[in-house]
């Protein structure tokens, strides 16, 4: 069988099932783990509490071209992602490792504006960088990893696997602009220069919810994800994972205004499947999300409901209750 045929969600199943086999259960390391494979982040019980680590690469060609990625931007993205993992396990994040390969004929001054993309963001939520790798390669690539640990007191971090019937679905923000600022610059669109900024920053500079994580963590949300590959194909994580189903309502579904004004015909496909939008999606109680949208200073918008169904089953329906498709499925590695 092909990688291809597998898909990536099914390579990572099998590596999870490969990897849980073989570990001895009664080793210190096992013990200690909280979260292994399949979650935002892998969490541990560490000597001064939960520790959590993640880590994600970009490739040159397939995260991204840099005919329409600058160095800088790059730079950031890499970490945004990263510290978009440990925002949806509502943690804290503390030091990032970074491995980087780049071919030998780079200009140094664009290494030098990669990395002030991620000391700038490194900075503001103050981690620190304490090394990692360099290599040459024929294309550029990235491997970020960032360490951290749950912020709460009684030392709890957010789940794909905590969902429960009943409970309503929310996302924070909008979504839909990084699909669409991939586009304008994919090709060379011309749209209004403010919606175009607009656009194109939420594709390069995506904002992780960091702070919005650990305030879901401290008003009671026990599930939650970050809105990488597309909102359905997250949800569907989420439903997988906590062996439930889901019924989301297009009409609510919060696509960016630069989107709906540019992309009026597509604006729920993009906000549905287009993903990187790095917003947090979560489901809670109507009482907890109350709460959520008191204390959050951004849009909180509830788009469904978690369902007792079949796990991973998710129907999107309009205003009348009647089923609506959105158009393409999310981002998927090797099925993309």
């Amino acid at each position: 069988m092909k990688v291809s045929a597998l898909g990536e969600f099914g390579l990572i199943d099998l590596l999870a099932e490969m990897i849980s086999g073989s570990q001895d259960k009664s080793a210190a390391s096992y013990r200690k783990l909280v979260i292994g494979i399949g979650d935002d982040a892998a969490a541990w019980k560490g000597d001064t509490g939960t520790q959590l680590v993640t880590t994600d690469s970009l490739f040159q060609g397939v995260h991204f071209r840099l005919e329409t990625t600058p160095w800088y931007e790059l730079g950031w993205k890499s970490l945004a992602v990263n510290l978009s993992d440990i925002a949806a396990m509502g943690g804290v994040p503390e030091y990032a490792v970074v491995s980087l390969a780049v071919p030998p004929e780079t200009e140094v001054d664009d290494v030098k504006a990669l990395y002030q993309g991620m000391l700038d963001l490194a900075q503001r939520f103050g981690v620190a960088l304490i090394g990692g790798d360099t290599c040459r390669a024929p294309l550029v690539s990235i491997t970020v990893t960032v360490l951290g640990g749950a912020k709460d007191k009684d030392e709890k971090v957010l789940t794909r696997s905590a969902a429960r019937p009943g409970e309503k679905i929310a996302v924070t923000g909008a979504l839909g602009g990084a699909a669409a600022g991939m586009e304008i610059l994919d090709k060379k669109l011309e749209i209004d220069a403010g919606s175009s900024s607009q656009l194109r920053k939420a594709f390069l500079q995506p904002e992780p919810r960091v702070a919005e994580g650990q305030k879901l963590v401290e008003l009671g949300v026990k599930a939650a994800i970050d809105i990488s590959d597309g909102l359905m194909s997250d949800l569907k994580h989420i439903c997988d994972s906590s062996r439930v189903g889901a019924r989301v309502e297009a009409d609510r579904i919060p696509a960016a205004s630069a989107v709906r004004a540019h992309f009026a015909e597509r604006a729920l496909e993009l906000a549905t499947a287009g993903g990187e939008d790095y917003e947090l999606l979560f489901t809670a109680s109507d009482e907890v999300i109350d709460k959520v949208k008191a204390e959050l200073s951004c849009q909180v918008m509830v788009v469904g409901e978690i369902l007792a169904g079949e796990p991973g089953s998710i129907v999107m329906v309009d205003a009348r209750g009647e089923p609506v498709r959105p158009g393409k499925g999310g981002w998927e590695h090797f099925n993309a």
